[in-house]
């Protein structure tokens, strides 16, 4: 099995010429990867062990990513979710480079068949600007975290941003074997 990034440099002409473009850096690519994850709800349910449900969070997290997690904050108070502004709501790393095409071969080969009731990837979850976004509701689908060994359960948000429109990142993906729904 060819890794991501060979398999990148080997459609690059396909795309070259499906798209006409007169150079091959003009042809879609990915950029990064950002993964994030929110514990708002998780905090305000046991209030006593916040310290505690970050911190396995966060270290769930980096052992998913191979990356250490940043922190991201509330922008606004808000007094129905009990979220005062500038609480730590959150966590995301930013992927790029080798750690991102690893990534992206985790969660195509393994994360995402592990997940429950997956049937492939809505192309509809494609914006304008190329960008795809999906999401895990556990994070044990990822073989890094046990789910025996862990007390927190959280979903987290994947979002591979690419430099194309919707029709060029659609067609990259499918090249580089994103599990897509049939349509």
């Amino acid at each position: 099995m060819k890794h991501l990034q060979e398999k990148k440099e080997e459609i690059i002409p396909e795309l070259k010429e499906e798209f006409d473009f007169d150079n091959e850096n003009a042809a879609p690519s990915i950029e990064k990867v950002v993964v994030n994850t929110s514990f708002g709800k998780k905090l305000s349910e046991n209030p006593e062990n916040k310290p505690e449900i970050k911190e396995e969070i966060f270290n769930n997290l980096a052992l998913i990513t191979g990356q250490k997690p940043v922190a991201t904050k509330a922008r606004q108070s808000i007094s129905a979710f009990d979220v005062t502004e500038g609480e730590v709501i959150g966590a995301k790393t930013t992927l790029r480079g080798n750690r991102m095409y690893d990534f992206l071969e985790r969660v195509i080969h393994v994360a995402l068949p592990r997940s429950k009731d997956f049937r492939g990837i809505n192309p509809e979850s494609i914006d304008e600007h190329g960008n795809l976004t999906f999401s895990f509701d556990e994070q044990v689908a990822f073989p890094e975290v046990e789910a025996e060994e862990t007390d927190q359960i959280f979903g987290l948000e994947v979002t591979v941003v690419t430099d194309s429109n919707r029709e060029q990142a659609l067609r990259l993906f499918e090249l580089l074997d994103f599990p897509f729904k049939e349509k």
